[in-house]
């Protein structure tokens, strides 16, 4: 069908730290400790759970310790500090000198801790583990983004997930500016390769069948479509997509592709993308790009826990 603006919504979204559950994330951070004191997902149980070395000092003991970015990055993930530090013990501070988006230089004291030597000991390890991951994430975003450059096309994100994690992982895309695609397989008919292929939609009205099929019977989600050669855009579009998606279209297909399908569907491109393709690909302005990379390659931010 058409693209009309009142499909953005629908279309592509950035979670919002309210909009993830904190049971959820407590419930990560209880995991998180009982993995590092108690050996969880072991058969063997360990006889004395606990950090014996952090035991060594004295339980009455308080420090202070900051959190320095080592390199430039784009913060996310800052909220689970305290929901770490909930899980050992009490009488915390916690000061933040960012928030999550922001974009910090090397030497950046992002946030300031003070509570038991013991329990900040312990934590520490897990506190940087979760924020080293998602600001890994944020930062490599950020970078396709500005790739990006003037075009209006909008940087993606995939389902190419850690198992688990794909709520934080996503969230830490929309910190780096990038936007959410579907969250899962519940929230959009997806028509992709493997389907086509285990239907046996090879020939163009086989393929039209299907749209039309998806169309049916779930006509309060958006039908996206893969196609791998623009003879079946055509068809797709006639059947009633919403979104195509160009998978490892070559730049001269996308040059022919994009404007047959621009006003009548919105366009996704997908595959091989590059952070020296993604310039001259959003250069052709498609709605979307999606790029697994943003979550599957990202290298952990270099965050270091500095004794006061």
């Amino acid at each position: 069908m058409p693209r009309h603006s009142g499909q953005t919504q629908r279309l592509i979204r950035r979670l919002a730290w309210a909009e993830i559950d904190k049971l959820w994330l407590k419930k990560i951070a209880q995991e998180a400790r009982e993995e590092d004191i108690n050996g969880l997902g072991l058969v063997e149980k360990v006889s004395r759970p606990g950090d014996p070395t952090a035991a060594l000092f004295s339980s009455t003991d308080r420090a202070t310790a900051s959190l320095v970015a080592r390199q430039e990055m784009t913060l996310a993930g800052l909220g689970l500090i305290p929901i770490v530090l909930d899980e050992y013990g009490s009488g915390w501070r916690v000061n933040l000198n960012y928030q999550d988006g922001d974009t910090v230089s090397a030497g950046a004291v992002i946030a300031k801790i003070e509570g038991s030597i013991q329990n900040l000991l312990m934590a520490e390890r897990i506190i940087l583990n979760f924020l080293q991951k998602l600001t890994g994430v944020a930062t490599l975003t950020k970078v396709y983004c500005t790739a990006a450059g003037s075009s209006s096309t909008k940087i993606l994100d995939t389902r190419k997930t850690t198992p688990g994690f794909r709520v934080l992982e996503k969230y830490a895309v929309g910190q780096g500016g990038g936007y959410n695609h579907r969250l899962g397989l519940y929230d959009r008919v997806m028509i992709k390769d493997n389907h086509l292929a285990a239907g046996g939609a090879t020939q163009a009205e086989r393929l039209t069948e299907w749209v039309k099929r998806a169309r049916e019977a779930r006509p309060d989600l958006l039908v996206e479509v893969e196609v791998d050669a623009i003879e079946q855009i055509e068809p797709v579009l006639e059947a009633g997509a919403d979104i195509i998606l160009l998978d490892n279209f070559s730049l001269p297909q996308l040059a022919t592709a994009l404007p047959q399908v621009r006003g009548r569907a919105w366009t996704e491109v997908s595959g091989g993308v590059t952070l020296n393709t993604l310039p001259r690909i959003a250069a052709l302005a498609p709605d979307f790009i999606s790029v697994g990379a943003l979550t599957h390659s990202a290298i952990w931010a270099d965050i270091g826990l500095d004794w006061l």
